[in-house]
């Protein structure tokens, strides 16, 4: 079998359907995970800035191992890399439930696959980008991902309600640390119904060229990408999702119900955003639909730090879901097709891991803004810094176009 005929390999619609359902498993993870974290190491009595610390570790292991992802997936069996992966999600649930010591917590934490983001990064992610996209035309790309980007949210929606579990279960006489482990007994459980979905995957590889080099001509396209990307996740580290939480609870002491109720509608407002992103990428380009949604998105930010109360915060706070996640199915597609298909995998990776590796570094920071007198400075620095991406991307790829916007040649 040739290079191109493997890539080709996974494009029918059983295999992708098994991605979109493996999507949702690990979405449905992440949704409560992200939310029980920060509320599981309140209850161990750790800070603001110890949870940061915790977010920073877990971003940080998050890009080292898309890094090695990037160099490892175009000479091994993409089944067997995503099997593995989510063997690691299974381990993780497993380990944390019995570790209270920071540095422990960190450790597991940094090796693990609970993502304080909203799950948009992950060692996963690369390799399911990859398989998603062989096969896929230029005109069905960008819904692909919207479809991918959708189920995600949708289950992240819905295990932000599972978050709530803890409340419910105080009435019959268990307790928040113990409610916490037995969810972290479940993101286990899930990460076993993954690893079952990737094993019915055929096995792919990468076309050879791509083991000698990983990124060939698109190299400088994919560098530059990866650097606006890597401000916009740093501006991101200051507000991930588990930090949103906290500054919830510390704020406007919300309840753990209500921050689950929250993060649902905010995940479904995110969610359905994803296949307006792709029809409006048709009419103003997939840089454009970037953009122009991200930064009235990042305004709303900016306001709700000087909300005078919840309901206010709350409601901008949703405003900006219904238009902040705009860009994550475009921004995927657009990386999908400005390189040649033997560079997709390295390209996924090469633009993910300085994501991870700069918003690694301000959840610390946010941590310890969080514990100063005015709590919203986190999401005032992060709210400019991605106008400042927005403006600087805009001006350098604008002119950049993907296939299915370049005028057909006379």
């Amino acid at each position: 079998m040739s290079g191109a005929e493997q890539i080709a390999a996974p494009a029918n619609n059983s295999n992708v359907l098994l991605l979109y359902a493996a999507r949702g498993v690990r979405g449905f993870g992440d949704g409560f995970a992200i939310i029980i974290l920060p509320a599981y190491l309140a209850a161990l009595g750790y800070g603001p800035a110890q949870i940061g610390l915790v977010a920073t570790s877990a971003l940080l292991g998050t890009a080292l191992l898309t890094m090695a992802i990037g160099f490892v997936a175009p000479r091994h069996d993409l089944r067997n890399l995503l099997v593995a992966g989510a063997v690691l999600m299974a381990g993780t649930g497993l380990a944390f439930p019995n570790f209270e010591h920071i540095a422990l917590v960190m450790a597991v934490a940094f090796v693990g696959t609970i993502n304080p983001s909203t799950g948009d990064l992950g060692v996963l992610v690369p390799l399911e980008h990859a398989m998603l996209t062989q096969g896929v035309s230029d005109r069905d790309r960008t819904r692909a991902f919207a479809r991918y980007s959708l189920i995600g949210a949708l289950s992240m929606a819905a295990g932000s309600l599972g978050a709530a579990l803890p409340d419910f279960l105080a009435p019959l006489g268990i307790g928040n640390l113990t409610a916490f482990r037995l969810m972290f007994y479940g993101y286990a459980a899930l990460g076993v119904i993954s690893a079952l979905l990737y094993q019915r995957l055929p096995h792919v590889r990468m076309e050879e060229r791509a083991v000698s080099a990983p990124l060939g001509p698109s190299r400088g396209v994919v560098y530059k990408l990866a650097a606006l990307f890597s401000i916009d996740a740093f501006a991101g580290g200051f507000t991930v999702q588990s930090l949103m939480a906290l500054w919830l609870f510390e704020r406007f002491d919300l309840s753990l119900s209500a921050a689950g109720l929250f993060f649902f509608w905010s995940s479904t407002l995110a969610a359905f955003s994803f296949p307006v992103a792709a029809w409006l990428a048709t009419r103003i380009g997939l840089v454009n639909t970037m953009v122009y949604t991200h930064i009235p998105s990042s305004i709303f930010l900016i306001m709700a730090a000087f909300s005078p109360n919840l309901i206010v915060a709350l409601g901008l706070l949703l405003l900006r879901s219904a238009l902040s996640q705009m860009d994550v199915p475009t921004r995927t597609s657009y990386v999908m097709a400005v390189v040649t298909p033997a560079e997709r995998t390295a390209a996924a990776s090469m633009t993910a891991v300085p994501r991870s590796l700069a918003s690694a570094i301000s959840p610390a920071l946010s941590g310890v803004l969080l514990a100063t007198p005015f709590l919203g400075l986190p999401l005032i620095l992060c709210g400019t810094l991605k106008i400042l991406y927005d403006v600087a991307l805009l001006f350098s790829f604008r002119h950049v176009k993907p296939p299915e916007e370049r005028k057909p040649s006379v």
